[in-house]
């Protein structure tokens, strides 16, 4: 299978180690560093207690790359509307799309019914460029459990988690979630197809919308933030509003908070890719992880007092660090 994979981060890295090792035609987009060093010590992998290496087809032009059979998204959240020119490279009509993001997608209420039907995310795509780009009908919804660091450029580090799901935005099952999934079995992940991947997504964010705008706050590691008994009742507080706005647009997810956080305290130590990127002083994705979720709750009335508070801090603390862009402060908002 011929696979595109845009961003050679942490994700990203972590799919085309596992992929091109079991033999998939693995073409990566990168640049910079890390492009040369995929191009001159090829990718590196730690994962499980041992390490490898394997050569990729890495590039910084999309077009010599050419078509997909699969384009995997591995961007953050505030760099997806400037990997948009080469997903269009790099994509047929029948190219899948498969976007492994955190927080609320862009597509997770389109072509869909009920409640917010077809609703666009303000704080995602404000201006449908992305919808544009990748239509809900070429898109494969994914979510991403395993939690991988870079060490370095071109070096992956994995250090928890293996879970891959996939699953059709509309819901329900096709061939082409069942393929991808078994791809991925067979590379080496506990990945799966779900006919229900909307409520996959709320549960990560669930995990996500605290974990990480919180771990910005204190630049804390997720261990240290669910031992503190203050941040446990708090964390405990924002999930219950997020199950809370899931219930209202009809994405019920049947888990305690207690539940979801035994989940993350059980990976250790990790840091957030939030944090990560704080550390690293990248663009946070505030807006994806957190800010849409507040978006939605207001959009349907559903109270969110904690969520609100929580974002309004973290966005604050992001734009005073020079870590996300105020669309108000340029006159776009």
């Amino acid at each position: 299978m011929k696979i595109g994979i845009i961003g050679a981060g942490a994700i990203g890295g972590f799919f085309a180690a596992r992929l091109a090792r079991r033999g998939h035609d693995v073409s990566v987009l990168a640049r910079g560093a890390t492009l040369d060093a995929l191009r001159n010590h090829g990718l590196h992998l730690d994962s499980g207690g041992s390490s490898h290496s394997v050569q990729v087809n890495a590039s910084d032009n999309a077009q010599s790359l050419g078509t997909q059979d699969v384009v995997v998204l591995a961007v953050k959240a505030p760099s997806l509307e400037q990997v948009l020119p080469a997903l269009a490279a790099m994509r047929s009509p029948d190219t899948v799309v498969v976007p492994a993001l955190n927080g609320l997608p862009w597509w997770y209420f389109l072509g869909t019914s009920g409640t917010l039907a077809s609703y666009r995310l303000g704080l995602v795509d404000p201006h449908g460029a992305i919808e544009r780009a990748a239509p809900v009908e070429s898109v494969l919804g994914c979510v991403v459990f395993p939690a991988c660091s870079v060490a370095a450029p071109g070096h992956v580090v994995h250090a928890s988690g293996n879970r891959i799901v996939f699953g059709e935005p509309a819901g329900g099952t096709s061939a082409r979630a069942q393929t991808l999934a078994g791809v991925f079995q067979d590379a080496g992940f506990d990945a799966e197809a779900s006919a229900t991947i909307r409520q996959e997504i709320w549960l990560k964010l669930l995990g996500n919308a605290c974990f990480n705008p919180v771990s910005l706050l204190t630049r804390s590691a997720t261990d240290l933030l669910i031992d503190d008994p203050r941040v446990h009742a708090l964390f405990a507080q924002m999930m219950r509003e997020a199950l809370a706005v899931g219930a209202a647009i009809g994405i019920p997810v049947a888990i305690e908070p207690e539940q979801r956080l035994a989940l993350t305290r059980r990976l250790g130590h990790i840091k957030t890719s939030m944090l990560q990127d704080a550390e690293a002083s990248r663009p946070v994705e505030i807006e994806a992880i957190l800010g849409a979720l507040v978006e939605v709750a207001a959009a349907i009335k559903v109270p969110a007092p904690l969520l609100t508070a929580v974002y309004a801090l973290a966005r604050m603390h992001a734009v005073s660090a020079g870590l996300l862009v105020d669309a108000a402060t340029q006159g776009a908002g």
